[in-house]
């Protein structure tokens, strides 16, 4: 099913959801099984996979299941003590999480509608979700979304009627990458085996976030004459933008690479520089250091946190406006964006890039 039409589906549920009757709230128990869904791109799967292994630590004898969509299913294959990834997307696989039962279903969408029906559908005692809209009906634990919070701890928040201690925890997630796509990524870093490089990432699912392949290409002009070497990845629509930005020194590895393959050559690099993306909190859990460039978006709520990531964000009084994953049309020919300058990458890579020097 095709993104549009699945939100355009939603769309059209929130007067179903208003005649179904709330499940009974029941008492909390020790889970045997749990299912996790996480319908949406990739940014909120990789933020989702702590609050994942908390839950794991917590029950670590529990069966986990994801109900994944299509184009975000590959970040959970990075996580090997899931018992089971499934795809509401793919109808048999829809059907079989429907037939099955669980002690415990998350649905951690935020704001639409679809998941939460789904959740309310799977059987299951204890049902725990945002109450953001009509969708708090389908759950026996509703849980408040906070727009100010970093999306990690809004995730937390969702184990807390499990007992779940969610106060000092370390907020990145752990990923484990496969021997094959490790394999794969250092055969395509070949040329670059004796240096130091520089990972840039251009795409970005909404247009209004991206920084533009004139500026980025300056920026690895500028990275060149330092002596580091620039690898682009992306997608295959990205491919004739990584050339440019490439150039004659750099490597261009857009539409060549998996997700887990993308996820190797960024463990190899010394830097990420991105867009708000879902590759970006790939580097996250690597531990990798990032500058992202923020304009739509709310840094506060999305942007890597801590001191190996440098965020770079004009404050306008427009900025941010996106919410729950939309962004409106920009009258402003989007200036939160355009007026980041390819100086102030190049100087936030510098700084870490010199703070990481070995």
């Amino acid at each position: 099913m095709k993104k549009g039409f699945l939100k355009y589906l939603d769309s059209h549920l929130s007067c179903l959801v208003s005649y179904i009757h709330a499940p009974d709230l029941n008492s909390s128990i020790c889970p045997d099984s749990i299912l996790f869904i996480r319908p949406g791109g990739i940014g909120d799967a990789v933020l989702l996979i702590s609050t994942i292994e908390l839950f794991k630590k917590s029950y670590p004898e529990c069966h986990i299941t994801v109900l994944a969509e299509r184009r975000n299913v590959a970040v959970f294959m990075l996580l090997p003590y899931l018992d089971k990834v499934l795809c509401y997307d793919r109808p048999h696989e829809f059907v079989q999480v429907l037939r099955s039962c669980f002690d415990v279903v998350i649905d951690t969408e935020q704001w639409y509608r679809m998941s939460a029906v789904v959740a309310r559908l799977i059987r299951a005692p204890i049902k725990i979700g945002f109450d953001t809209n009509e969708r708090r009906r389908m759950f026996t634990h509703r849980i408040r979304y906070d727009q100010s919070a970093y999306e990690q701890d809004n995730f937390y928040s969702l184990l807390k009627p499990l007992g779940v201690n969610c106060h000092n925890i370390k907020r990145a997630a752990t990923l484990t990458l496969p021997d094959q796509s490790v394999l794969n990524a250092n055969q395509l870093l070949q040329p670059f085996c004796f240096y130091k490089f520089v990972v840039i990432l251009t795409s970005t699912s909404i247009p209004e976030k991206r920084w533009g392949t004139e500026r980025f290409g300056l920026v690895a002009r500028r990275l060149a004459e330092d002596g580091y070497k620039v690898v682009v990845v992306g997608g295959r629509e990205d491919r004739s933008e990584g050339d440019v930005i490439a150039g004659a020194g750099g490597l261009n590895l857009a539409g060549k690479t998996t997700l887990a393959e993308t996820a190797a050559v960024i463990a190899r690099s010394s830097l990420l520089i991105s867009g708000d993306s879902g590759v970006l909190h790939l580097a996250l859990g690597l531990g990798i250091p990032t500058v992202s460039l923020f304009g739509p978006s709310n840094v506060a709520k999305w942007a890597p946190q801590g001191k190996n990531h440098i965020v770079l964000s004009n404050i306008l009084a427009c900025s941010p406006c996106s919410r729950f994953g939309t962004t409106p049309p920009c009258p402003y020919n989007v200036r939160c964006m355009k007026e980041i300058t390819a100086d102030q990458v190049v100087e936030a890579a510098v700084i870490l890039l010199q703070k990481f020097k070995s």
